[in-house]
């Protein structure tokens, strides 16, 4: 039996601005100096719309929040199999304000970005593989 079309999209519509996400982070990591606020940023930004789709998947509610622990939790209770991933991810919270505006302390380093990078990326794959292929972009 087909997946219902609004949800699929809807997902899908998730899933593609998480992927879009990773790739400012990535370009971001190509300018000369790198962009490592920038590339934070996006990353918590992907992990967000990476667990908010699989929210949308099972068609359970969140509130607006960009608090990673929060949504790793409902998707916790949807699939306990995620705990590691959701785990390495919810540090990435505080890239959604940190680093954002004037007056907060020194940027991120190198190496906090390419971590950050590399569990954007890991947490993408890990929600896309637990969805069906229609509702990938």
């Amino acid at each position: 039996m087909p997946h219902d079309p609004v949800r699929v999209a809807d997902t899908r519509a998730w899933l593609e601005r998480a992927a879009s996400d990773l790739r400012a982070a990535e370009h971001a990591t190509t300018a000369h100096p790198p962009l490592l606020d920038a590339v934070v940023f996006h990353c918590q930004q992907a992990a967000e719309k990476a667990l908010k789709a699989f929210l949308v998947w099972h068609d359970e509610p969140f509130r607006k929040t960009h608090n990673l622990e929060e949504l790793g939790e409902a998707c916790l209770g949807l699939d306990r199999s995620l705990e590691p991933t959701v785990n390495r991810a919810v540090p990435l919270t505080e890239y959604a304000w940190r680093f954002r505006y004037p007056g907060e302390p020194g940027q991120p380093t190198l190496h906090e970005a390419q971590e950050a990078l590399a569990i954007g990326r890991e947490l993408l794959t890990v929600i896309r593989s637990r969805l069906p292929a229609e509702a990938a972009p």
